[in-house]
């Protein structure tokens, strides 16, 4: 499936003939049954092929990686449907020519044919503008389609979701790009100059990305090179091409939630791996340092304390070290979380008194628990009754700290896991001890 790169016309160097094409323009599809991959929402029973196979396309949200054919999918649609196809991208278009775009379909529509306008990176709208869609769409004017590399749930419009179907393409398989390559040693008319090593490398560097792996062919076939090369041969020829992350995007996210849940998870490997691939994508390891002590304080806490410092030092180890021996100090941190006995006790605890708080946020403390630094105050009752915990047998008075008025409630239930095993015998062998004295 190659990509994309389609304007609503084509060029005049196109048109000719003359100048040379790209391979991607090249082997871009003519139909969607010569489309690679994407089977989930193009196959018969998927939602496009029986959107198609009914008649009744309605507007869609593409979301997915670059390189996947969302640009090629939509024109192919419009082919499919009769529809005009016009593309435009949200991060040249403003108001001015959304006006004309949607002129221009009233027209068309009058004369009897329909509008498919395919909208590159729509999440880059604004929220107003992306509302500019919504009566266009809701009459018929024009059907929908936008691409988005970004999750759409947060970037766009709830009105424009909910008249749209939201369909997710994924990047290319091996086996899928493998049949690219062959595609285009086709259309070529000879075979890469790679050994199966580097042909295996290759599609590596693609990392799922049809139109990276169609440029990346396109500098192959161009090398004068008579024995087929090999992995390393390939490697000082080639860029290796840079993960795909956005450390202010979608992908940002998904790792560090990826990190999260493998340490939460108790598998130092995995949780490895996503710390690794945070930092090819370029993620400041300050971040990385902050949000590992996060996840000791949430997921390990008091099941074992250790944790912490733990953090805390690698994260001053980072400081003085800095990149790349201070990496290695964090990846210690990982590890050791990810073996850590894991409890959200604590957490939960505070999640469930700040409810109470809520709740009985105007009670005021038992006056037995009160100073009274004042006459008046003691005349009030402030602090009577007060029972001087160390002067108590066991250290230990058994008294009421809630407010007078709301009952006792238990927060913190610790598990049976790590120190907390030790705090929970310490809760009991206390509680035990109340209902003694309160007896």
């Amino acid at each position: 499936m190659a990509d994309l790169f389609a304007s609503d016309t084509p060029s005049a160097e196109t048109a000719t003939g003359t100048a040379p094409r790209p391979l991607a323009d090249r082997l871009r599809p003519k139909t969607l049954a010569e489309v690679i991959g994407q089977q989930q929402v193009l196959g018969d029973e998927a939602p496009l092929g029986v959107m198609l196979r009914s008649g009744s396309l309605s507007s869609l949200i593409f979301w997915g990686p670059p390189g996947v054919g969302k640009t090629t999918i939509a024109r192919l649609l419009a082919d499919e449907t009769d529809l005009h196809f016009v593309q435009i991208s949200a991060i040249f278009t403003g108001v001015p020519e959304l006006r004309k775009v949607f002129e221009a379909a009233k027209i068309r529509r009058q004369n009897g044919q329909g509008t498919l306008l395919f909208v590159d990176e729509i999440h880059r709208f604004n929220k107003a503008q992306q509302d500019g869609f919504l009566p266009h769409m809701e009459d018929g004017t024009i059907l929908l389609v936008g691409a988005t590399t970004e999750n759409p749930s947060f970037e766009l419009n709830a009105a424009v979701l909910s008249r749209s179907q939201v369909l997710v393409l994924e990047r290319l398989s091996t086996e899928e790009l493998e049949r690219l390559t062959a595609r285009a040693e086709a259309e070529l008319g000879r075979d890469l100059p790679l050994d199966a090593g580097a042909r295996e490398a290759l599609l590596d560097m693609a990392d799922g990305d049809g139109r990276a792996l169609l440029n990346l062919i396109e500098q192959v076939a161009a090398w004068k090179v008579v024995d087929p090369l090999g992995r390393d041969a390939l490697a000082n020829r080639l860029m290796k091409r840079a993960a795909k992350y956005d450390k202010s995007g979608e992908e940002h996210y998904n790792l560090i939630s990826a990190l999260h849940k493998s340490v939460r998870g108790s598998d130092p490997d995995a949780a490895l791996y996503w710390y690794a691939r945070m930092l090819e994508g370029g993620e400041d390891p300050r971040y990385l340092a902050r949000r590992l002590l996060r996840m000791s304080v949430e997921d390990i806490a008091l099941a074992d304390p250790q944790a912490q410092a733990i953090c805390m030092h690698a994260w001053e180890a980072y400081e003085r070290l800095g990149s790349p021996e201070g990496e290695l100090a964090l990846a210690q941190a990982v590890i050791y979380l990810a073996l850590a006995p894991k409890t959200n006790a604590g957490y939960m605890a505070y999640k469930a008194a700040r409810r109470a708080a809520k709740k009985h946020g105007s009670e005021p403390p038992p006056k037995h628990i009160l100073n009274a630094p004042t006459q008046m105050m003691k005349d009030q009752g402030y602090g009577a009754g007060y029972a001087y915990d160390h002067d108590a047998e066991d250290g230990f008075s058994g008294q009421n700290y809630f407010p007078e008025t709301m009952e006792r409630q238990p927060f913190y239930q610790p598990v049976e896991r790590g120190f907390e095993r030790d705090l929970k015998k310490r809760m009991e062998y206390f509680e035990n001890l109340r209902r003694k004295r309160g007896d």
